[in-house]
């Protein structure tokens, strides 16, 4: 493929000529391999759930542990992501960071199959998922360049909201796919309690070919934007910027509520509605489905405006769940939290559509990996949080009065620096450019 030579995407006739057709290409190849990061990420969510059902004994806090590690490490990993696509190339770093989830897939495979298997193994393992967590911070700051920026909010709702639906994919996939020893390539089934049988290496072991698909696809298909790549000391800029701070706070209520619900959420049913498990994929699914449409509503209405009413909505759904919760109605506890993920997809685009609005372009690609960073940390506390609550109180509610204090200190900095004037947005590229 013909290397790029010029990209000016606010180009207009550059962009109609020759600059769209390489950027949808580059975003739809993305996507995929951004999907197959979050299915890697949070297989652990759902793996997690069968552990003892095949013969393992963990604690009910050492299997959220599992599902929260790979959240830890991840995040963590999204300082370094973030920076790379920028130190790299986005096609280069896009092909390392796809190549290498094959890692801990044929990892899982194998352990799971082995009931004596330790917990350090498992969590070894499970940290080793954190590394498909660090995509979406080098795939966001990647795409970013792509776009001029009256499509960025859609293009980068797209890429998170479709890659974000591999949560939901994993959970909906898993449970189907290790009742079939079809796919059992390596080892034997497992025996339940009530004598079905299931091979839960399945799990893993079914995306080390997409993997290796995508990896190859990056290679051939994806292009380095010129002029995108940074030294690192020239996007650490960022953290100087007053609103780099404001706005990961934004990112961490939406995004990061998102994302850590969707670790807890099939944990949380099989400890309080475990005859409902097999929906615990639903949230996920709407919150990553509704992410396009938060970027979407944010191009066309504002990003502030559309952030402000999905914390409101959070916290109504949070206070929702508390109700349901506490009075064991299972019905509306799901419409609660379905509603808690629902605002928290369109969030999560609403903000990142807010980002490339306040920053020049060569600081908003580190400004939108940053804030990605800080805000996946919510898979790791989110998770433990529920744990905590659980062996503190007896029950979940708890975590969730913390969570609706969050969404109002998150209500009143989106107001205070994005709503309260509207002379304030208009004067922040400014300030920071």
């Amino acid at each position: 493929m013909a290397r790029i030579n010029y990209w000016n995407p606010e180009d207009e006739k550059f962009w109609n000529a020759e600059g769209k057709k390489h950027a949808r290409r580059n975003l739809w190849i993305s996507v995929p391999s951004l999907m197959l990061a979050f299915i890697v990420w949070q297989i652990w969510s759902v793996v997690a759930v069968r552990l003892n059902d095949i013969g393992f004994h963990f604690t009910e806090e050492q299997l959220f542990t599992l599902a929260a590690i790979p959240g830890l490490v991840g995040a963590t990993l999204r300082f370094v992501y973030t920076f790379a696509a920028g130190t790299m190339g986005g096609k280069t770093f896009t092909v390392i960071s796809t190549a290498v989830l094959a890692i801990p897939a044929i990892g899982i495979g194998f352990a799971v199959q082995n009931p004596d298997t330790p917990f350090s193994i498992m969590l070894l393992l499970a940290a080793l998922c954190g590394l498909g967590g660090g995509n979406f911070s080098s795939s966001s700051a990647n795409i970013s360049f792509f776009f001029p920026k009256k499509e960025k909010g859609t293009a980068l709702g797209i890429n998170g909201g479709l890659g974000n639906m591999g949560v939901s994919v994993v959970q909906f996939v898993t449970p189907l796919i290790i009742t079939s020893g079809t796919f059992a390539l390596v080892g034997g089934k497992q025996v339940l309690a009530n004598g079905q049988e299931v091979w839960l290496q399945n799990a893993a072991f079914i995306w080390v070919i997409p993997i290796v698909i995508m990896t190859l696809l990056a290679f051939f298909k994806m292009d380095n934007v010129p002029g995108a790549r940074q030294s690192v000391a020239d996007q650490f800029v960022i953290v100087k910027r007053k609103h780099t701070w404001i706005m990961t706070a934004l990112y961490v209520a939406t995004f990061g509520s998102f994302i850590g619900y969707s670790a807890a959420f099939p944990l949380l049913l099989r400890s309080q509605f475990p005859e409902h498990i097999s929906l615990a994929f639903l949230g996920a699914l709407m919150a990553a489905a509704a992410r396009p449409v938060g970027g979407w509503l944010a191009d066309k209405l504002g990003g502030a405006r559309v952030t402000a009413y999905v914390l409101v909505i959070m916290g109504i759904g949070a206070a929702g769940v508390i109700y349901f919760l506490n009075g064991k109605q299972f019905a509306g506890f799901l419409i609660a939290f379905l509603v808690l993920f629902l605002a928290s997809g369109i969030g999560s685009g609403s903000t990142f559509q807010m980002i490339p609005t306040i920053f020049i372009p060569k600081e908003a690609a580190p400004v939108i990996g940053f804030s990605a960073a800080f805000a996946a940390y919510g898979s790791f506390f989110i998770p433990k949080l529920f744990g905590w609550s659980v062996n503190t109180t007896g029950t979940p509610v708890t975590a969730f009065y913390f969570f609706i204090g969050f969404y109002i200190i998150a209500f009143g900095l989106n107001w205070f620096f994005y709503q309260r004037k509207a002379t304030v947005a208009k004067q922040l590229a400014k300030q920071v450019g």
